[in-house]
């Protein structure tokens, strides 16, 4: 029998133990560290969680959603807090912004569903496998996460307007913040919320390799689609329900003016561009 460093595994562990280019076991071990994954790497790390969605019970995935959609409400009360705060000037709105990453961290960092998120997430699987089950389980997930997630946001908007948890000034500041949806055309709406489900999209591959700095992509991605003034299906759908509870919309008018053209473009930004680009990279790696 062989010894241990003779055999193929014991030289291979002598090897590995070998300086590389004059550097030390140390320096070896923390270059392995600091090396930022391969794409096929965050590739599948972002597959596996859309596959576990996918294959999550219904009533989790839909109170999950629900918490979604109450957390993501703080984006636009925190905006409103500074905006009812800060002096009428030019820069106010760059400053009333990052209001909006609030809700974001909220459900991101917390791990609650998100239908954006789920526009690459699941879509991946998809690709990888492009079967009638797998199609199912799809739209399964997007059908009660989306659901959910509008319920979860509907509850925090009918909280935020009948009862007294806010004051005048702060309900009032959420109605203000919300009007500039009534300033976008249906087209615009769409447009906007290409790049709001391409950023989404680009936060949610970015996060596996993030590590401690997920905090920082998380605020980052969302801070741009405030200032941008990009429009998000589920964010905006709170905004949107504060408009109609005020009078500013009819019902009619939030489904045709913002639902349909922003989750149109989300889904674009999020599914068509972004997931199938991120799969062409690596077709042929995996």
């Amino acid at each position: 029998m062989a010894k241990n460093g003779s055999s193929p595994a014991g030289k291979k562990r002598e090897a590995s133990k070998q300086p590389v280019h004059g550097m030390s076991d140390r320096e070896v071990t923390d270059v392995e560290e600091m090396s930022m994954p391969r794409t096929p790497v965050i590739y599948e790390v972002v597959r596996r969680l859309g596959n576990e969605e996918m294959k999550r019970p219904a009533t989790s995935l839909w109170w999950s959603g629900v918490a979604a959609g109450l957390s993501i409400s703080f984006s636009l009360l925190a905006q409103a807090i500074l905006l009812t705060h800060l002096p009428d000037t030019a820069w106010r709105s760059l400053l009333v912004g990052f209001g909006y990453c609030v809700g974001f961290l909220m459900v991101v960092l917390g791990n609650q569903q998100l239908f954006t998120e789920s526009t690459i997430t699941a879509v991946l699987p998809f690709l990888k496998d492009t079967s009638w089950r797998n199609f199912w389980r799809l739209c399964r997930l997007w059908a009660i996460v989306l659901a959910a997630n509008l319920t979860g946001t509907l509850i925090a908007a009918l909280f935020c307007t009948f009862t007294p948890v806010l004051t005048p000034e702060l309900q009032n500041g959420m109605v203000e913040v919300s009007r500039h949806l009534t300033e976008m055309s249906w087209p615009q709406m769409m447009f906007a919320g290409i790049s709001s489900g391409f950023l989404i999209a680009t936060m949610v591959w970015m996060i596996p390799a993030a590590e401690s700095a997920k905090f920082a992509v998380i605020a980052l991605m969302t801070y741009m689609i405030a200032i941008g003034g990009f429009t998000h299906i589920v964010t905006g759908s709170i905004e949107a329900y504060m408009l109609v509870l005020a009078g500013d919309w009819q019902w009619w008018q939030m489904i045709v003016q913002f639902v349909v053209p922003v989750l149109i473009g989300n889904m674009i930004g999020g599914t068509a561009l972004f997931a199938v680009i991120a799969y062409a990279q690596v077709m042929e790696e995996i």
